[in-house]
């Protein structure tokens, strides 16, 4: 379904935080010079057997100069999703310029989201309860509800229009953009505020996607191998993902919007496409990947060829990866253009993996430059160019973004750079 040109959404602002730095800029320069944020787990002792032992972690950002950063504050919300996914639209939006007013807030939607949320929260309780027999936190409960993270956000700006959580996995983050463009096309909301935060670096959600298989274990003699070779995404050698946390923030206004107010928009959400698997849990399908793909390619308009670069899921799974990469192979009929695998430096953030993925492909697009994929060795059986040699100066009009999430949720977005 088509609608007018003036309710299409653009992207007037955006921010993250990720294992690559705690401001925008140093994970930009970070990117660039392929500096991996992946480094020893330290949130929690670790025992001897314990399974996990890196992660990408974010720094320190508590001394920062936000209201919700204060001790009482953190006391009460102690679950790190909250400051993280706050802190990303509070810069966002002083990035955007706009100010959310008594007038404007009920123009004003919220589809923040997470796919972990506060489970910390939870599991601190239960502990305290098995060891001591003491009750919850009054907290306790309300920071571990996925959608109070939007709620909390709503709060923070005054926004006002409609909130929702709209939750699909490791897609979540990109879900949300296009969850939050539907509201603007659909004249519900004039601004939407998107993104998504995850925290899951505790001890079962880590133990859990070892498992399962999923989670990087190195090679047997390879123990102390450095963290920072172990995300290695379409690498012939690649062993697993590894668990990193972060957020980030995109602030979409409708075309109209953003002209009538002077924003300064650097990028249109020119088209895009979800689809389900309806396959397995875990394994993606090929082919409903590769409609997802040309579902987004066919609502921008555009032909694959004019698709100047891929921002890939890619979480350096065998299987994973290798049938994003058919899809990609059948739908640029072999003539692929420089994939840019995130992943491979700043780990699996899960929800909000997609979402600092995108802020990066919008800074790329500005400054005519993809950032690497580090940790490539090619894998003879899938023929890309992954931008292994460094950052690569490119002109980017249309850069495609994929995200895939567990339950065989998948999203798929078409970015297109405004001059």
């Amino acid at each position: 379904m088509r609608f007018s040109e003036g309710k299409r959404a653009v992207v007037v602002g955006y921010d993250a935080i990720s294992p690559l730095g705690a401001d925008l800029p140093e994970q930009w320069r970070n990117a660039l010079a392929g500096q991996s944020g992946i480094g020893p787990l330290t949130r929690f002792p670790l025992h001897d057997d314990f399974p996990v032992r890196i992660a990408g972690q974010v720094p320190e950002i508590d001394h920062l100069d936000y209201p919700f950063l204060t001790p009482r504050h953190r006391a009460a919300w102690h679950s790190p999703v909250f400051r993280y996914g706050m802190l990303s639209v509070a810069r966002a939006l002083e990035r955007s310029g706009i100010d959310i007013d008594a007038g404007l807030a009920p123009r004003v939607a919220v589809t923040y989201s997470s796919a972990v949320g506060g489970i910390d929260a939870v599991l601190a309780a239960d502990r305290k309860w098995q060891a001591e027999r003491k009750l919850p936190h009054p907290y306790a409960n309300p920071n571990s509800c996925i959608n109070m993270i939007g709620g909390k956000i709503a709060m923070l700006t005054g926004a006002r229009g409609p909130i929702l959580s709209a939750i699909t996995a490791c897609a979540t983050g990109l879900t949300s953009m296009l969850v939050g463009a539907m509201l603007l096309a659909q004249d519900r909301a004039d601004i939407a505020l998107c993104g998504a935060v995850d925290c899951a670096l505790v001890e079962p959600i880590l133990a859990g996607f070892h498992t399962m298989n999923g989670a990087f274990h190195p090679k047997q003699g390879r123990e102390d191998e450095s963290p920072a070779r172990a995300s290695r995404p379409f690498s012939v050698d690649r062993r697993g993902f590894v668990v990193s946390e972060g957020a980030g923030a995109i602030v979409l206004a409708t075309k109209e919007f953003a002209a009538a107010h002077g924003l300064h928009p650097t990028a249109e959400l020119a088209g895009w496409g979800m689809t389900s698997d309806a396959h397995h849990f875990v394994m993606p399908a090929e082919d409903t990947v590769r409609q997802c793909m040309l579902d987004a390619l066919g609502d921008a308009g555009v032909a694959p060829g004019d698709i100047a670069a891929i921002n890939a899921h890619a979480t350096s799974t065998r299987a994973g990866d290798r049938i994003e990469f058919d899809a990609l192979r059948a739908v640029f009929a072999g003539k692929l253009p420089p994939v840019s695998a995130n992943k491979s430096l700043l780990g699996h953030a899960m929800g909000a993996s997609s979402a600092i993925e995108t802020i990066l492909a919008l800074r790329g697009m500005e400054e005519n430059v993809v950032p690497p994929t580090i940790n490539h060795r090619p894998d003879p059986e899938m023929e890309l160019d992954c931008v292994a040699e460094g950052a690569r100066t490119l002109t980017q009009e249309h850069v495609l973004k994929n995200a895939f999430g567990f339950g065989g949720c998948n999203a798929c977005a078409v970015l297109r750079k405004i001059a």
